[in-house]
């Protein structure tokens, strides 16, 4: 298991797994609010699933547990599920991060995100998922196989959503986009690259998708005023991004 370490500058917390590179922040006087703006995308289902009670979303990777604060304190009827491999990262998020102890609403699980999208039980049991997967070296996300990325197709319900985060100028990238194509037949779409050079893709599971950007707009207006996630950019940002969406959502 990696180190797990902290740095703090300018009233913003770092966690790091042993080395300069940064796994999650938070800003100390706001730990709900969604620091990174890749982060913030891995939200992004909210512009096509309406939340409900019953509703699930399984968190692959913890970090900062920034995802699981925010959707604990913003999505009242959602439970989320956390699965985090390294002990050691549960109780930062806690005890350095603020991330709440496991109530009705909130089930942390220590085992292997890899395992977890394998297992039969979990099957159709989510109606989003988010991948953020990356170890000390951040040399691509730890888990990018094929199989993977079908394991995760296999644990969202339909109509289901997941959200990966990528490295945009890694080589990593283009395998990754590959197998998430694969796996979901093709019906992914890509945020333009964040400043920090991820990219967030989105992927989806069930009846085609086909709507007006400007009823997309409406519903992030929602979003926005409801949560402050800053989705007034989301809209003109994915439409521009992705070829032969610039008219209409259809995917």
């Amino acid at each position: 298991m990696e180190p797990v370490t902290f740095s703090e500058s300018g009233g913003i917390r770092y966690l790091h797994f042993g080395s300069e590179l940064i796994q999650g922040a938070m800003r100390i006087r706001d730990p709900d609010e969604i620091f990174l703006e890749y982060n913030q995308q891995m939200m992004a289902w909210l512009l096509f699933l309406e939340t409900k009670p019953g509703m699930k979303v399984a968190q692959l990777g913890l970090g900062t547990g920034a995802l699981a604060k925010f959707q604990h304190r913003y999505c009242s009827a959602v439970k989320t599920t956390v699965v985090e491999l390294n002990p050691a990262v549960i109780i930062a998020a806690r005890s350095m991060f603020f991330t709440p102890d496991d109530d009705r609403r909130l089930e942390t699980l220590q085992v292997d995100a890899q395992a977890f999208v394998r297992a039969s039980k979990n099957r159709a049991q989510f109606d989003a998922v988010q991948v953020d997967l990356y170890d000390a070296i951040c040399d691509g996300p730890a888990a990018s196989s094929l199989d993977f990325y079908k394991g995760c197709y296999s644990i969202l319900d339909e109509p289901g959503v997941m959200t990966v985060n990528l490295f945009s100028r890694h080589k990593s990238f283009g395998i990754n986009l590959k197998n998430i194509c694969e796996a979901f037949d093709n019906r992914v779409l890509l945020f333009p690259e964040s400043h920090d050079c991820n990219v967030v893709a989105i992927a989806f599971k069930g009846p085609k998708l086909e709507v007006e950007w400007r009823d997309v707009s409406k519903r992030a207006r929602v979003i926005l005023d409801n949560t402050g996630l800053p989705t007034n950019k989301w809209v003109l940002g994915i439409s521009r991004e992705n070829a032969r969406q610039e008219n209409k959502l259809c995917i």
